[in-house]
């Protein structure tokens, strides 16, 4: 385990007491620019972890969800989303997670994705293979897209397209649809359960570090035009193998 990852899981370890006491608590909700909520959870989770990555490694860049960026043309830049679901915490159910990932150059190449309620602690780093609750997973090895579950998350902005009436034919092919959302779809995918998912409307903190947790368990992690995660990501299909990739993405027709 290198220093990068060790650091990562120890601020997610960090930040769980401070989540679950205002998990169980009260606080004030507010509204982004954007209509999402903050929550002071939010703030205060990732003030802490800025504070234990940067006394760590001083000359990296940092990108919070709350706190914006420090040192952006670093050679590493650590990318963080302190309570991925603030919905679900806001509303007091346990979909969502610590996601705190790292970049090098215009690669990432850590992931950690902490669920502290639910009890998921996933981690990967590059080269070394994917990890749920200590033990390494791995993805399906299905290639039938009919014998595929499928789990799809935030499509709104799907609805109104072209790609809208693909994606729907796709749904009637796979064996069994779901809508988990968050972090959870992408353990599932990582951890063999779910063979394919797909989301819009997501932002590249929301899935920096899932991207390298399921490329690490053997998966194929793009937005819907085939390119790799990057900092401008709005898009995921994700797929235990390239076949099945493939056949969805060239059916969704985005390429």
């Amino acid at each position: 385990m290198s220093p990068f990852l060790e650091t990562a899981l120890e601020a997610a370890s960090a930040v769980q007491p401070l989540i679950l006491q205002y998990y169980k608590g009260e606080f004030a909700v507010e509204l982004k620019p954007d209509q999402s909520p903050v929550t002071v959870a939010d703030v205060e989770t990732e003030k802490r972890i800025k504070d234990i990555i940067l006394k760590r490694f001083p000359d990296h860049g940092f990108f919070g969800e709350e706190t914006g960026k420090v040192n952006p043309d670093a050679e590493y830049n650590w990318l963080i989303d302190p309570i991925d679901g603030t919905k679900s915490f806001v509303r007091r159910y346990p979909m969502f997670s610590t996601q705190i990932a790292l970049m090098k150059g215009d690669e990432l190449i850590l992931g950690v994705s902490n669920a502290p309620v639910y009890g998921d602690l996933a981690y990967a780093e590059k080269g070394k293979g994917a990890f749920l609750n200590g033990h390494p997973i791995r993805v399906s090895s299905e290639t039938n897209l009919r014998k595929s579950a499928m789990s799809l998350g935030n499509v709104t902005s799907l609805a109104g397209k072209p790609q809208w009436a693909n994606l729907g034919k796709i749904i009637t092919e796979v064996q069994r649809l779901r809508g988990y959302g968050d972090f959870l779809h992408y353990h599932f995918l990582a951890s063999g359960k779910f063979e394919l998912v797909l989301e819009s409307d997501v932002n590249i903190l929301d899935i920096a570090a899932l991207s390298v947790i399921v490329k690490e368990a053997g998966g194929v992690f793009t937005d819907l035009y085939g390119n790799a995660p990057n900092l401008n990501t709005t898009t995921v299909l994700a797929a235990c193998n390239n076949a099945l990739h493939q056949s969805v993405l060239q059916r969704i027709a985005y390429t």
